[in-house]
């Protein structure tokens, strides 16, 4: 039987590099930008927040007496300026010069990846450690600080007051981002730039902006679940090509959840769960233990082929989604 008190948390842990993922592309794709840039755009946060902390951390005589303010302030900073120049790249070449997006978004993720390999590699051997990684475990001990009352509080506090502060912000950002787009003024023109960008243009929206604005800050949110990931959920070890495949899930789990973010909190602790679940499972042999590492994948390509049969239209993503927009040609 499964341990759900060990297995829930680390489930939960495993959702939010996903939610916030999910939740910068829905936003970007919601203003009719499809950056598949995500999966790098989350790998140069983790990298930027990365390098932030090993100066930090090597700027000390001692790192026991590290500032948690500045602990938790110059790694995010770093992580939040890193992802706004990926979105900003991307919007640069899609918005201004209207390149493809589904090359400029691949082309991204390429670039993240090496990015992050490169600057990673770089400190591993400015450290001259014999083991490809680095522990930041002063700095990850700042993002992971637990709520103090949260051990006192038996199963409740296990399950529900375990995790670190960018664990709670990913879910109260994805309400927030989901509260935004449906009921607020901002949210309305945004979804009317997603849908049709000539008549929100004609009704005296700027397109331009709220392209480059949702695709940006979509991009900070995306770039705080990789550093998310590695600064709480990897204890503060960088080693490269660690991060998976992470990225591409939370695109496939914008489908999933029909581009509302709000329901995403939840998708993402479903495949949070199924992506561990081999872990937990009471089998020595590898072949089962393969299986059951493949139920997130076979759960996604399963709920896109049902969404994809649905006619309604809520389901639907939205109807300029990809596509460049000429003004020239309103």
């Amino acid at each position: 039987m499964i341990n759900w008190v060990s297995f829930i948390p680390r489930a939960i842990m495993q959702s939010i590099p996903l939610l916030c993922g999910s939740t910068g592309e829905t936003l970007t794709e919601k203003s009719g930008n499809l950056n598949l840039g995500i999966p790098g755009i989350m790998y140069v946060g983790a990298i930027s927040g990365v390098i932030g902390a090993f100066f930090y951390e090597n700027s000390l005589a001692d790192t026991s007496q590290i500032n948690p303010v500045l602990g938790v302030l110059i790694p995010l900073l770093c992580c939040i300026l890193g992802s706004f120049l990926m979105g900003l790249i991307y919007c640069f070449l899609t918005v201004t010069l209207r390149a493809d997006q589904n090359v400029t978004g691949l082309a991204l993720t390429t670039f993240g990846v090496g990015f992050g390999n490169f600057f990673g590699g770089s400190l591993i051997k400015l450290t001259g450690s014999s083991i490809p990684s680095i522990a930041l475990s002063a700095t990850s001990k700042c993002f992971s600080a637990r709520l103090p009352f949260a051990g006192k509080t038996g199963v409740f506090g296990k399950v529900v007051l375990s995790y670190g502060f960018l664990a709670y912000a990913a879910i109260v950002i994805a309400f927030v981002v989901a509260y935004i787009i449906k009921y607020t003024r901002i949210g309305l023109q945004l979804r009317a730039v997603g849908e049709n960008p000539a008549t929100a243009d004609a009704a005296g929206i700027n397109v331009v902006k709220y392209k480059y604005v949702a695709t940006c800050i979509g991009s900070i949110i995306a770039g705080l679940g990789g550093l998310y990931y590695i600064m709480d959920y990897a204890a503060g070890v960088w080693s490269n090509d660690g991060f998976g495949d992470r990225g591409w899930l939370a695109i496939a789990l914008v489908i999933f959840t029909v581009w509302r973010p709000n329901v995403g909190v939840f998708a993402s602790m479903l495949f949070g769960a199924l992506y561990i679940l081999y872990l937990f499972m009471p089998s020595s042999n590898l072949a089962v233990k393969e299986l059951y590492k493949m139920i997130p994948y076979v759960v996604t390509i399963i709920v896109l082929i049902l969404i994809s049969m649905r006619n309604k239209k809520e389901s639907q993503p939205p109807a300029s989604l990809g596509r460049p927009y000429f003004r020239e040609d309103r």
